[in-house]
């Protein structure tokens, strides 16, 4: 009898194990910190459905707006690691570890980093009132006119607000911030005239660009963009190593198994070499990135340092 036991326990044992093993068996949360319809709502849709063919389980995007994303971060980091509930993480997961205290997660320890998604350089716009044609003759202006150079943003925190701080900082300029609620009225103003600048992507800069009502002085990459060839980087125009972008990748809770996580990679790098997820994110302005688990968590942590540095220097209020 003890044998027979012995032997059903360890059938148990087995079938348990193998069903670990056989992920994903069941469906998959991938939680957005953000309402939908925005651009990291349409990456992580656009994604879903290219992990849902590789994995063939359905991939469910869930919204959990609010706290600069940390509701929607705070849940998955608190959830078990078996791979089933997952973060669509963004730049605001490296500034709110600076910007926020008492947050209730930490990037780098409660989740394992599989894969950055995409990158969305900003482009820094002025507008043609603005007697200055490229970066250096933008910080003369500046230079001489202290605090009477007004930049626009999305809102306190976000990517273009912080770009402008640490333009201030590199530059040695006094500028002013000015923030908005969303990148629409930001935009509006600049457009307008009310005021001079702002840090935007791409996909917002373009249209403006091509009408003649804003300039565009360089781009806050490595490398120039495919849609702005002739536009040159923040270090080719003067600046050495600055670059911002919005960015997003997948995080899924810490501890999660190996084998979770290598299938999660494999499935998403074959999401981001499809001609259609290429596409569209061109069209946004965005660039597939495609790295390594042990290259995302390098730089997720280089960027929570390099935002750290610039919030507390300035002093930076976030939303």
């Amino acid at each position: 009898m003890n044998r027979f036991l012995a032997v059903i326990l360890s059938l148990v044992s087995l079938s348990s194990y193998a069903q670990d093993q056989a992920y994903p068996v069941k469906p998959i949360r991938l939680l957005v910190g953000y309402a939908p319809g925005g651009a990291t709502d349409i990456v992580a849709r656009s994604i879903a459905i290219k992990l849902q063919e590789s994995l063939g389980q359905p991939v469910v995007v869930e919204n959990r707006a609010g706290a600069s994303s940390n509701i929607a971060s705070e849940f998955v980091a608190r959830s078990a690691p078996d791979g089933y509930t997952l973060l669509l993480g963004t730049i605001a997961n490296a500034t709110n570890m600076t910007a926020f205290k008492g947050l209730g997660y930490d990037t780098m320890r409660d989740f394992v980093h599989i894969t950055q998604f995409m990158t969305a350089p900003s482009v820094l716009t002025i507008h043609p009132s603005v007697p200055a044609k490229n970066l250096k003759e933008l910080i003369a202006v500046a230079k001489q006119n202290p605090g009477k150079i007004a930049f626009s943003s999305s809102g306190n925190g976000g990517s273009p607000h912080l770009a402008g701080e640490l333009l201030k900082m590199r530059a040695n300029i006094d500028m002013i911030h000015v923030p908005y609620k969303g990148a629409a009225p930001a935009i509006a103003d600049l457009l307008g005239g009310q005021v001079q600048m702002s840090f935007q992507t791409a996909l917002s800069a373009i249209p403006h660009l091509k009408s003649g009502k804003l300039n565009v002085i360089a781009v806050a990459s490595k490398k120039r963009m495919g849609t702005l060839p002739n536009v040159p980087t923040m270090a080719e125009a003067g600046l050495p190593d600055f670059e911002v972008s919005s960015w997003n990748g997948l995080f899924a809770p810490a501890k999660t198994p190996s084998h979770i996580v290598a299938a999660l990679y494999n499935a998403s790098i074959k999401a981001l070499q499809s001609q259609d997820i290429k596409d569209k994110m061109e069209a946004q302005g965005a660039e597939p990135v495609g790295n390594s688990p042990e290259e995302f968590k390098s730089f997720v942590k280089a960027e929570i340092d390099k935002w750290e540095q610039v919030i507390v220097k300035s002093g930076a209020k976030m939303d």
